[in-house]
């Protein structure tokens, strides 16, 4: 876990495939963010393989595939791998075929356990032996008694992902973890497994279904994409299309700091330099610079395209290397 970033001189032809995530990476809600569908096209024309992996386990991967379809993005199910499938993965490690396992969440939850062996059921008279909780935008409170009852009962328990919030037009909503938290309230504990990012299941799981050899995980969080890159020890790119901004990413955690940081998807295209450390309190990138001024971290944007991320980018190594820097000045030469 560095206080640097670091290079490449095009990530599309360093790595094989790209662990994607969906909401605020390629898409949010109805939409594709601006150049994701080129430049994933492009992308795969250099000749990486495109994995989209995502913690949103309400739908199957046959329907988001075909929301790709439909923005522009060439697409099939093999290419997507959800939590509600690494959850599923995680249950039917433990239980027999055909054993009751109680779906909470959309479709997604019920396709993946069925995919796997597993019996899904929507009731406790069913006698599940298992609970698997993911997102769903109709899960509704006898969802959750029934889960919250279950599960102090004994049942495993496994939860596809804890993100609090998730991106939609004009904003964010509340996610999958907050229903998790309700369940955990009225049941006394958390869940056994959570299989989502930034937990190791979904990133194996994906890795595994992809034969990826040279990943590169793709993301716009810190918390989840990026951590969970940390933890199987990938190299990630962060994209500033989601819910991560400047100060966010200044602010990072070793475990939450990027390999390589974009403003969007064109940085699997691009060249990505690495700032250069030219003294104790000074970091260099083409022509954008960040230094320390006693406490303060300060900013000189760069000439042309890629002055400002560039800039960014010395920024982050010189926070890193000094948390709690009052990074104020800096954020406003950026515009944030």
């Amino acid at each position: 876990m560095s206080d640097s970033l670091s290079s490449s001189a095009c990530p599309a032809r360093e790595f094989d495939v790209a662990l994607m995530d969906l909401d605020g990476v390629v898409y949010v809600g109805p939409h594709a963010i601006d150049h994701a569908p080129q430049a994933i096209s492009d992308a795969r024309d250099l000749g990486m393989r495109m994995g989209y992996v995502t913690n949103n386990a309400s739908r199957t991967p046959a329907e988001v595939a075909a929301h790709l379809v439909e923005l522009g993005v060439a697409a099939d199910a093999g290419d997507v791998v959800t939590s509600s499938q690494a959850g599923a993965h995680v249950i039917a490690e433990r239980f027999a075929p055909g054993d009751a396992v109680l779906a909470v969440g959309g479709p997604g939850v019920d396709a993946a356990l069925a995919e796997f062996g597993l019996r899904p059921v929507r009731s406790l008279d069913e006698q599940p032996r298992a609970v698997m909780q993911g997102f769903g935008r109709d899960v509704g409170w006898r969802d959750l008694a029934a889960a919250s009852l279950a599960v102090r009962s004994g049942a495993f328990w496994v939860a596809t992902n804890l993100d609090r919030t998730l991106p939609v037009p004009g904003g964010t909503a509340p996610g999958n973890g907050m229903l998790v938290a309700a369940v955990a309230e009225a049941a006394g504990r958390g869940p056994d497994v959570v299989a989502g990012k930034p937990h190791p299941p979904l990133m194996r799981e994906s890795v595994e279904r992809l034969s990826a050899q040279r990943p590169l995980v793709v993301g716009d969080r810190l918390d989840t994409d990026i951590e969970g890159a940390h933890a199987l020890g990938l190299a990630s790119l962060l994209v500033l299309t989601g819910v991560t901004d400047p100060a966010l990413l200044l602010a990072a955690p070793a475990q939450h700091r990027p390999s390589l940081i974009a403003p969007d998807l064109r940085g699997l295209l691009a060249a990505h330099g690495a700032p250069a450390v030219v003294a104790a309190d000074r970091w260099v990138l083409g022509g954008a610079e960040a230094r320390i001024d006693g406490a303060v971290l300060q900013v000189t944007v760069g000439p042309g395209d890629e002055g400002w991320i560039d800039a960014l980018r010395c920024a982050c190594c010189a926070a890193w290397s000094r948390p709690g820097l009052s990074t104020e000045a800096a954020l406003r030469t950026l515009g944030c």
